[in-house]
């Protein structure tokens, strides 16, 4: 069971699993529905601070998660930082590292603002190399990663 924190680690003020590094952001999605009303967030493992959070717009959750992944990629490049990333979504990392969000999301007037943003993100992927770590937050084994929006029945 996690303390918070617990003794041994003075490298952060969330509760950690001893394998996963304070030196990163966690970042997550949240829907009401899927479609739904989405956001996504990002977390400071070592400060537990919010980096960023976007939303809601209609959406997916499959979308956010990755979004969330490339705004914190942008971010770090933008300022200059390099940390790991982790997701608890293996197809938002999957999605990345093949530059290509691969929603079914139907467009439609109500889904305009997010296909625009999914274009400026995929194009962003395209135009800058990935060298950031993004690790699979392993839920069963750590359980809910730090990102998460807390509202899993």
């Amino acid at each position: 069971m996690l303390q918070n924190p617990p003794d041994y680690r003075n490298d952060t003020v969330l509760p950690l699993p001893p394998e996963v590094s304070a030196d990163a952001w966690a970042v997550d999605a949240a829907c009401s529905g899927n479609p739904g009303q989405m956001e996504y967030q990002c977390i400071d493992l070592a400060t537990g601070a919010t980096v960023f959070h976007f939303g809601p717009v209609f959406g997916t959750n499959n979308i956010g998660e990755f979004l969330a992944i490339v705004h914190a990629l942008a971010l770090m490049q933008k300022q200059g930082i390099r940390k790991t990333i982790y997701s608890d979504s293996y197809n938002a990392i999957l999605w990345v590292s093949k530059k290509k969000c691969k929603t079914t999301l139907e467009r439609s007037p109500r889904t305009l603002q997010l296909y625009n943003i999914i274009a400026r993100a995929e194009a962003w992927l395209r135009t800058h190399p990935v060298q950031t770590p993004i690790i699979k937050w392993e839920t069963t084994k750590w359980g809910e990663i730090p990102a998460d929006f807390g509202r899993k029945k």
